[in-house]
């Protein structure tokens, strides 16, 4: 789903005179967002992303600010946060927060192969131990409590079959001890169209609104959930094999990762099933929208589950 807030040249350049970024000459929607507005905006020098909040309030936002920071100045690819001559990145337009960024090279790619698999795993392995100085903490907005209440949301709006998929899955994951875990940073939604690529080499990783602090092999169960599986949903095991040697040749999984990783696994598909649905179901209101297949994310649930799960 995308949710246009609509910007003219005039409003952006009068609510960013105070940046340093040279006179901006051209705004341009970028329609590939799921939550939030997305504007390339371009100077006469350089090209930046700004991005309107559709749902974070300003409050939620400094988190994020200071993470991508932190970040870029650890050598982790990502956008770093543009701010004005008083040190302060976040705005306000049309009531809503807004955020400069700088605009990495590349685009998102549809069909990885194993070294574009490596390379994402590596960078996500070196961001999870860059993350482990972060002093700041936030929650994961897309929790076990969330993935509750989003359930009890859509249930009645469900076939029997799926109502009874989702049941299981709940049960499944009110089972699953994840305490022991290691914990830090993590993106959160590592999917293609959140990794840029410049030709062969690895561009950037964007769309950090869903980072938090949560367990480290939950965003790999997540990353490699979207990057290496086949039409069908099967994980296509030579760009498993790439993504995973590269992440554990940086940050090895320790025994009760090993262990958890199957469950992780199904929360990560249960997760996205139901940020689908509810997309589906209750739709933001908007300029353009667009909901993606819930049954993408069921088919996939379904293939992770084990006899002990679901």
């Amino acid at each position: 789903m995308s949710v246009f807030t609509t910007l003219t040249l005039e409003e952006v350049q009068d609510c960013f005179q105070d940046f340093s970024i040279g006179k901006i000459t051209e705004l341009k929607g970028i329609a590939a967002g799921i939550t939030n507005t997305n504007y390339f905006l371009i100077t006469e020098t350089s090209r930046y992303v700004l991005t309107i909040f559709e749902a974070n309030t300003i409050d939620e936002l400094p988190y994020f600010v200071d993470l991508m920071s932190y970040l870029a100045e650890h050598d982790i690819p990502c956008p770093a946060p543009i701010a004005d001559k008083h040190g302060i990145a976040l705005r306000v337009i049309k009531d809503k927060p807004a955020l400069l960024v700088s605009c990495l090279k590349g685009s998102d790619v549809k069909h990885p192969d194993e070294s574009q698999c490596a390379q994402v795993g590596r960078v996500l392995a070196q961001m999870h131990v860059a993350g482990v100085a972060f002093e700041q903490a936030s929650n994961n907005q897309r929790d076990a409590v969330w993935r509750d209440e989003t359930a009890a949301q859509v249930m009645d709006k469900l076939s029997e079959d799926d109502q009874a998929l989702l049941t299981q899955a709940l049960a499944f994951q009110a089972k699953l001890d994840l305490t022991a875990l290691p914990k830090g940073v993590i993106h959160g939604d590592l999917f293609r169209d959140n990794v840029l690529f410049d030709g062969a080499t690895l561009g950037g990783f964007i769309d950090f609104y869903y980072a938090c602090h949560d367990v480290l092999a939950y965003d790999v169960a997540i990353a490699v959930n979207d990057w290496c599986l086949t039409e069908t949903g099967e994980f296509d095991e030579p760009r498993l094999n790439a993504f995973m040697q590269a992440y554990t040749e940086v940050r090895a999984f320790n025994e009760d990762e090993q262990q958890a990783w199957q469950g992780l696994l199904c929360i990560a598909a249960l997760r996205f099933w139901l940020s689908r649905l509810y997309d589906l179901h209750f739709p933001n209101e908007g300029e353009l929208t667009h909901a993606k297949d819930p049954n993408y994310f069921k088919n996939i649930l379904l293939k992770r589950a084990t006899p002990s799960a679901l």
